[in-house]
C-alpha cells in the first residue's frame, strides 16, 4: 500500500461482509486522505458497493466485521443518516429521487427551512440555487423533476450531496447519465472540493476518468484489495489486469463478419417528442441494417436515438414510417408484434424495463420464452431449467446458480442475463442501447465477443453508445442522429471522433449519403 502525506480522513479497517455464506468483501482495509480525490475500481461484482453501503450505513453495524474511523474517531454507524451526520455523503449511479417535487425540495429534503410554523419557500429556493450554479445546472429551483432529463436529475442528486458540507464524498459511476459537457463541469467540481479538503472516492470503469482525476487508484477484485497507488506509480494497462485478474491485450475483440443482404429496412421514420407536445424527436428518417452488420448510433444525449429504437420495436409511438424485414413489410404496433418479426431489444435503463429484480435469473432468462417452455399452457419446469442454464453458463453470469434473485447480481451480472434472455429468442434483429453503459471493463469485453459472435452468426445488430471509442471499435457503419434527421452514415475509414462529434452537433440542414448505403 501507498501512504499519502495528507492526514487519513476515513480508515476502514479489515471489512468483512457475506451474504447466504458468499463472501462479499475479505478483510478488507481502506483509506482515503483530506484533499484527495482517490479512484475506487473493480469489476461488477468485486465488493466496491458493498464497501460503500457500510460506510454509507446502508448495511448497519453488525452486519459486518471490522471498523470505520472518521477523522480518527471510531464510527458505529446503524443508519444512513449517522454516516451524514459525521460528513460522509453520497451520490449513488441509480438516481433516487422524489420525481413529484421540486428540485429545491429535493435538494433540502428532511432540511426544509422553517420560518415561524411554516416553510420557508422563498429561502429554500434561493438557498437552492446557490448549489445548483455550482453544479451548472441551469433550471428553476421550483421546477419538477419528473419534467427533466436522467442527467439534469443527477446534478440535483450532487447538489443536494453539496448542501450537507461533506467531508468525504462518494460517487458511484456519477457521469453514467451525464453529457460530456456536464461530466466536465463534474469533474471540475470535485477538483475545486479538493481544493478544500474534502476527500472524493470516485467509483467508475471510466479509465479515463481514473487517469485525467484521480491522485490514487484502489483495486477490488473478488472482495479483495489488490493494489492500491498513486496514479504515477501505474498505468492502465496494470489497472485493468488487477481489475480482472488477466491481461487483455485488446478491449474491443472486432472481427470481421460477411456483411450480407438487407435484414431489415426503416423507411420515412417519424417519432413524437416524448415531452413537448407537438413536437418530433426524429422526423423522417430512412435507413437500411444488413446481415452480419453492426450499425452504430452516435448522437448527442436528447437526440432522439432511443425514441427512434424504441418505437421500431414497437415499446414507443411513431408518427409514420415502415419497417420492411427481409424484403416484407412488416406490421409493428407494440413489442409483440416486434419479436414475432425477429426483433430483440436490450433497452438503455435495464432496472427499468430490462429486468424483474425480485424474481430469478431462471425466470428472466425464460420471460421471454414461455412459449417455448410451456405446453398447453402449463410450465415444463425441466425445459425451463435447461434453457436458463445453457445462458447462463454460456455468458459466463457470475452468481452462485440460475435461482439467485436478479437484485443480488451487479449491474455487468444483470446485463449479461437481460442479454441471454433476448440470444435465447434467435432474433434476426438484435437491438442494443448502451449495452456497456455502467459495467467494468472485464464485462464489457464478454460482452463485445457475444456481439462479434451475433455478428458472424449474420444476425443484424444495431448498437447505441455514448462512448465513441466503443463505437469506432466495434461498428461497421455509424450513423449520426442530431435535430431530428440523420447527418451521417460513416463507413470504417471515414470517421473520426471530431468527425462524430462536429455532425452530432448539426443543425437544420440534414446531411444525406454521407458514406454507407443511404440515408
Amino acid at each position: 500500500m501507498t501512504d499519502m502525506s495528507g492526514r487519513a480522513v476515513l480508515e476502514m479497517k479489515h471489512i468483512t461482509k457475506s451474504f447466504s455464506g458468499v463472501t462479499a468483501l475479505n478483510d478488507v482495509s481502506f483509506s482515503a486522505y483530506e484533499g484527495e480525490i482517490l479512484a475506487l475500481c473493480g469489476e461488477n461484482g468485486a465488493g466496491k458497493s458493498t464497501l460503500m453501503k457500510i460506510l454509507s450505513g446502508s448495511y448497519p453495524e453488525g452486519s459486518y466485521e471490522g471498523q470505520i474511523f472518521v477523522n480518527g474517531n471510531l464510527c458505529r454507524f446503524a443508519s444512513p443518516a449517522q454516516s451524514e451526520k459525521m460528513g460522509i455523503g453520497m451520490i449513488y449511479q441509480e438516481i433516487s429521487m422524489h420525481l413529484d417535487l421540486t428540485v429545491a425540495e429535493n435538494i433540502f429534503i428532511g432540511r426544509w427551512p422553517i420560518k415561524g410554523r411554516k416553510v420557508d419557500w422563498k429561502e429554500m429556493n434561493e438557498q437552492a440555487v446557490t448549489f445548483m450554479e455550482l453544479v451548472g445546472l441551469q433550471a428553476e429551483p421550483d421546477m419538477i423533476l419528473r419534467q427533466m432529463s436522467a442527467s439534469q436529475q443527477q446534478l440535483v442528486s450532487i447538489a443536494r450531496a453539496l448542501s450537507k458540507d461533506p467531508k468525504i464524498l462518494v460517487l458511484d459511476e456519477p457521469t453514467s447519465p451525464l453529457t460530456q459537457k456536464e461530466s466536465r463541469m463534474l469533474f471540475e467540481i470535485l477538483h475545486s472540493l479538493k481544493e478544500r479538503g474534502i476527500a472524493c472516492i470516485l467509483i467508475t470503469h471510466k479509465m479515463e476518468e481514473v487517469f485525467e482525476n484521480a491522485d490514487r487508484v484502489t483495486v477490488l477484485r473478488d472482495g479483495n484489495i489488490i493494489s492500491s497507488c498513486r496514479l504515477s506509480e501505474t498505468c492502465e494497462k496494470k489497472v485493468i489486469t488487477d481489475m480482472v485478474g488477466r491481461e487483455i491485450s485488446n478491449y474491443y475483440p472486432k472481427e470481421k463478419a460477411e456483411i450480407g443482404d438487407v435484414v431489415m429496412e426503416v423507411k420515412d421514420f417519424s417519432v413524437p417528442h416524448p415531452s413537448i407536445p407537438n413536437r418530433k424527436i426524429i422526423d423522417q428518417v430512412s435507413f437500411q441494417l444488413h446481415r452480419g452488420e453492426i450499425l452504430g448510433i452516435a448522437g448527442l444525449v436528447g437526440a432522439g436515438r432511443s425514441e427512434l429504437v424504441n418505437a421500431i420495436f414497437g415499446k414507443d409511438p411513431r408518427l409514420s414510417g415502415e419497417i420492411w424485414i427481409d424484403g416484407r413489410k412488416a406490421s409493428i404496433k407494440s413489442p409483440a408484434d416486434a419479436m414475432k418479426n425477429g426483433i430483440a431489444l436490450l433497452t438503455e435503463d435495464r432496472k427499468k424495463d430490462g429486468i424483474v429484480a425480485e424474481m430469478s435469473i431462471r425466470e428472466n432468462l425464460t420471460m421471454p420464452l414461455l412459449e417455448k417452455v410451456s405446453r398447453n399452457g402449463i410450465m415444463d419446469r425441466k425445459r425451463e431449467k435447461d434453457i436458463s442454464r445453457r445462458y447462463f453458463e454460456e455468458l459466463g453470469v457470475k452468481a452462485p446458480g440460475t435461482e439467485t434473485l436478479m437484485r443480488q447480481l451487479s449491474g455487468g451480472n444483470q446485463q449479461k442475463v437481460v442479454l441471454g434472455k433476448w440470444i435465447a429468442r434467435d432474433p434476426k434483429i438484435l437491438i442494443l442501447d448502451e449495452p456497456t453503459r455502467g459495467i467494468d471493463v472485464g464485462a464489457k469485453y464478454e460482452i463485445y465477443k457475444i456481439m462479434v459472435k451475433l455478428a458472424r452468426e449474420g444476425k443484424g445488430i444495431i448498437m447505441i453508445s455514448s462512448e465513441l471509442p466503443e463505437l469506432m471499435s466495434m461498428a461497421d457503419r455509424i450513423m449520426v442522429i442530431s435535430d431530428q434527421r440523420i447527418r451521417g452514415i460513416l463507413k470504417e475509414g471515414e470517421w473520426t471522433q471530431e468527425k462524430i462529434m462536429e455532425l452530432s452537433a448539426m443543425w437544420e440542414t440534414p446531411v444525406t449519403n454521407a458514406g454507407g448505403h443511404e440515408s
